[in-house]
């Protein structure tokens, strides 16, 4: 499958959710670098812990880490991600509805590698990228997934 044709997967798997929580504002990767830029921005990793392991977005925190102390994370935009954005779209939803300004990243993890952004492990640069099996392997070329 080509970069393009993965793509157009997440997309449709992304647009499927979508319909779940179709209150909650989104960001491309770009348009995260947009905020990033002007706003304190804090991206929560909402997938669980196994996942996390093998790579997350740098920056990042656990959503466990994120609720176990709130108050650091106050001031800031959260933007939630997963792997494709659906059990983002639904951390973001709850957050959202405690007044959190938050946003989902449309995507999530799988548009990040197609943006060829860093990803990290407990060792520092991975280009490792957990996703559900073999039917979900739609991460960017030159990404490694695992499952």
């Amino acid at each position: 499958m080509t970069n393009n044709e993965k793509q157009a997967q997440i997309e449709a798997v992304y647009a499927r959710s979508r319909r779940l929580f179709p209150e909650v504002p989104e960001l491309t990767v770009e348009e995260l670098d947009r905020l990033s830029s002007t706003t304190s921005v804090v991206l929560v990793d909402v997938r669980a812990e196994k996942e996390q392991n093998v790579s997350m977005i740098p920056g990042a925190v656990t959503a466990q880490e994120f609720e176990r102390f709130p108050d650091w994370y106050r001031n800031g935009t959260v933007v939630a991600y997963c792997t494709v954005g659906h059990r983002s779209g639904l951390y973001a939803k709850k957050l959202l509805s405690q007044g959190w300004q938050a946003f989902n990243l449309k995507g999530a993890i799988l548009a990040w590698t197609h943006a060829d952004r860093d990803l990290v492990d407990q060792h520092g640069p991975t280009r490792r990228v957990h996703v559900a099996g073999s039917k979900w392997s739609f991460e960017a070329d030159g990404y490694h997934p695992t499952w």
